[in-house]
């Protein structure tokens, strides 16, 4: 939980990215250099409607299935069922974005049918790793009818059974060229009596931006492959970051993103100005005359949507108006995802950012400073603990087995002494000294602790084979398990000064013999 509370307190700080943008974009840096990929995200929404609108306008993005089966957040009284039903679907967003590094893409999955995207109107098809699709993505890319939720859902309140194996099959052939068209925020309001209205309640009016909207294509299905680390999920359509900036460039060019920004201070849903009071309400008298007349030429519906337009004036801002209009800054992004090249260059990265914060402090802009979440250290600080742990355990063992064999090695060196009492004194007779009666100890346990060393060594760099092989039968990870050369030489010679030390106090004990005495030995 301290983890945690870590990572979601990181999470709330201001980061000024506009700057660290710039940076990244317009510096030779390091965090660049250890990256495969960096990604700005920004608060954008692809609203995405089924092409064919002969029965009716279908949005597939987001998602309108929750809303049909009487579960959405406009149709559902109940807000624990809904957010219970969110919480059980594992993807409710169906469209995500690609990485933004097609060598690193193309390295990730496997392309399955048809062609990777080569303009921002062409997206691509994710599949699981046995080619399936969850039914919920199928519902909501239209391919199957939302309608039969409602049924489904009814049969369900009513107790009944559903059949649980009831599986489609798709070909490729079936995805291939299917095609949605992209509406706009902007593209929801049409400006009458000098008012902008929100018109994506209106069926007809919804058709015909639908059959002019622009065109979105699935070119192709890719499937994660065996040595991807990156998320496998069901059935995703993955768009490219030209799409997004796309989106945010044809915004800033509509004509009603432009009539907001040349009018900071007047709310272009209400015609009235911004208030500085969000406490006060909204006096129909107030309005001026020629903002009365214009209503005078209005439906009654188009009147209701106008006065709730105004009562919402009191809590709208210039800013709130052009997020709502997806009027965004490509320069100042809501987030920045880095993707390392590997564990070293994460470090490197990490090192780079505390750098780049030093030297935003010694220039006196402290604001530029950059609160950053680790989400990969987070995760492997807790499965290093537990390797540690297991670690220190082993550890333990192994230095347990080390002095148990060092008092085995003294005991049958001790053994040796014995046995060979006589030669001792025939060696002392013909005139060796103590030190090389030690000597002769010494070195056959360094012998014995040499040719222990390089066994145990050979013997592990052969099982390292089989245990590569079975670790990617059972896993489908490839890790190579080896024994760096440094260490398998640091290892032998520390069998080496082991067995020396455990022969030490024989040794010493032999030199010390008796000729005479060991002479008379049996």
């Amino acid at each position: 939980m301290n983890d945690m509370m870590s990572v979601l307190s990181n999470k709330v700080q201001t980061n000024n990215l506009r700057e660290l943008k710039k940076y990244l974009d317009e510096t030779e840096n390091e965090i660049r250099n250890n990256s495969n990929s960096i990604e700005y995200g920004y608060d954008l929404t692809l609203n995405l409607y089924k092409e064919n609108t002969e029965n009716g306008v279908v949005q597939v993005n987001p998602s309108t299935v929750l809303d049909t089966m009487g579960l959405g957040q406009s149709s559902s009284p109940n807000s624990s069922v809904r957010d219970t039903m969110k919480s059980s679907i594992i993807q409710t967003n169906v469209w995500t974005q690609l990485l933004d590094n097609e060598e690193l893409l193309k390295s990730q999955y496997d392309l399955l049918a048809g062609t990777w995207p080569k303009s921002y109107n062409e997206v691509v098809l994710m599949v699981g790793e046995n080619n399936e699709i969850m039914d919920y993505t199928l519902y909501t890319l239209g391919i199957k009818d939302q309608t039969e939720l409602k049924d489904k859902m009814k049969k369900i309140q009513n107790g009944e059974k559903l059949d649980k194996n009831d599986v489609s099959v798709y070909s490729y052939d079936d995805f291939i060229n299917l095609s949605y068209k992209l509406i706009l925020n902007s593209d929801y309001y049409q400006k009458e009596n000098g008012i902008w209205l929100d018109k994506s309640e209106d069926v007809n009016y919804m058709k015909e931006k639908v059959n002019n909207a622009e065109r979105i294509t699935v070119v192709g299905i890719i499937r994660a492959n065996d040595q991807s680390v990156a998320s496998t999920s069901s059935g995703v359509i993955g768009y490219t970051k030209g799409l997004q900036e796309y989106v945010i460039n044809k915004s800033n060019e509509s004509e009603i993103v432009k009539e907001q920004k040349n009018n900071k201070e007047i709310n272009i849903f209400s015609g009235l100005e911004f208030p500085e009071n969000t406490n006060e309400n909204f006096d129909y008298s107030s309005l001026p005359e020629e903002q009365k007349l214009a209503m005078s030429n209005l439906s009654n519906e188009e009147i209701a949507s106008l006065m709730e337009a105004y009562t919402q004036n009191k809590n709208a801002s210039y800013e709130g108006n052009l997020a709502k209009l997806s009027a965004i800054d490509l320069d100042e992004p809501s987030s920045i995802y880095i993707y390392p090249k590997d564990f070293t260059s994460k470090d490197n990265i990490t090192k780079a950012i505390e750098d780049y914060n030093q030297k935003q402090k010694d220039d006196g802009k402290d604001e530029n400073s950059i609160t950053y979440t680790d989400i990969v250290g987070t995760m492997m600080k807790s499965v290093s603990r537990i390797i540690n742990i297991i670690s220190y355990v082993l550890i333990a063992f192994v230095a347990i087995s080390l002095i148990v064999s060092s008092i085995m090695i003294g005991i049958i060196t001790y053994i040796s002494v014995l046995e060979r009492t006589k030669e001792i004194g025939i060696l002392r007779a013909i005139g060796a000294s103590k030190k090389d009666i030690s000597r002769v100890f010494n070195a056959e346990t360094l012998i014995v602790g040499l040719i222990a060393g390089i066994i145990g060594i050979g013997i592990t760099v052969i099982l390292t084979i089989p245990i590569n092989s079975i670790i990617f039968k059972l896993t489908n990870v490839k890790i190579i398990t080896a024994v760096p050369p440094l260490a398998g030489v640091i290892l032998i010679i520390l069998s080496v000064i082991l067995t020396i030390i455990g022969g030490l106090i024989p040794a010493k004990l032999a030199s010390k013999r008796d000729p005479v005495i060991a002479l008379r030995t049996e």
